[in-house]
């Protein structure tokens, strides 16, 4: 397991950007988070990095409406993605964060993997095999992983791990492994940081 002591040190915001043309210079590895609106990507982004409010939570769904950046010890930027699925923004906000955040996984040079976040209470929706397929036709390597395993019943949740576990195996861009996560709990975020460290080649 790759040395997670790197997720201890300094994290902070350094840019957030709703359109490419103001998105900060390609110098570091990067990671992304991406998931549903209130799927917990907040949340998790705040337990791996050590930090209680480093990335915005909200009960308020859509709250993430432009790509932050931040950096972690000066060795590896982490993005947090605006949540897709939500249409309460005006139609104009919304289509112009999905472009951005299309250029941003198509032309990023410095991205690694995008992390995709499932509630596992609820699976895979359409909407997540739709963004899936889009990603395997654009080549963006990405990875599931599975939020909120604490609030899931434990036989429902082994049902639905074994579920993702095989949809996922049907997209060529995505990475075999599904990583099973509670940020409240504190579980699966040593395999998480061990996963983006790899990757990183950190």
């Amino acid at each position: 397991m790759a040395d997670n002591k790197l997720f201890m040190r300094d994290c902070v915001f350094i840019a957030g950007a709703a359109s490419m043309d103001i998105m900060p210079s390609e110098t570091l590895p990067e990671v992304a988070f991406v998931g549903r609106s209130n799927v917990g990507k907040s949340s998790l982004i705040n337990a791996i990095t050590h930090r209680n409010s480093l990335a915005r939570t909200s009960r308020t769904p859509g709250r993430t409406q432009q790509i932050n950046l931040f950096a972690l010890d000066n060795q590896l930027i982490i993005a947090d993605l605006p949540g897709y699925g939500y249409a309460k923004a005006a139609k104009e906000k919304a289509y112009g964060w999905a472009q951005c955040v299309s250029d941003y996984l198509q032309t990023r040079r410095t991205l690694k993997r995008l992390y995709i976040l499932i509630d596992s209470r609820h699976g895979l929706k359409p909407i997540d095999h739709d963004f899936m397929t889009s990603l395997d036709k654009a080549a963006v390597s990405y990875q599931i992983v599975l939020t909120k395993t604490d609030k899931a019943k434990k036989l429902e949740l082994q049902a639905i791990i074994e579920k993702v576990c095989q949809e996922t195996a049907t997209h060529v861009a995505a990475h075999p492994d599904v990583l099973i996560t509670s940020a409240r709990k504190k579980q699966g975020l040593d395999e998480l940081r061990s996963a983006i460290l790899d990757v990183a080649e950190l």
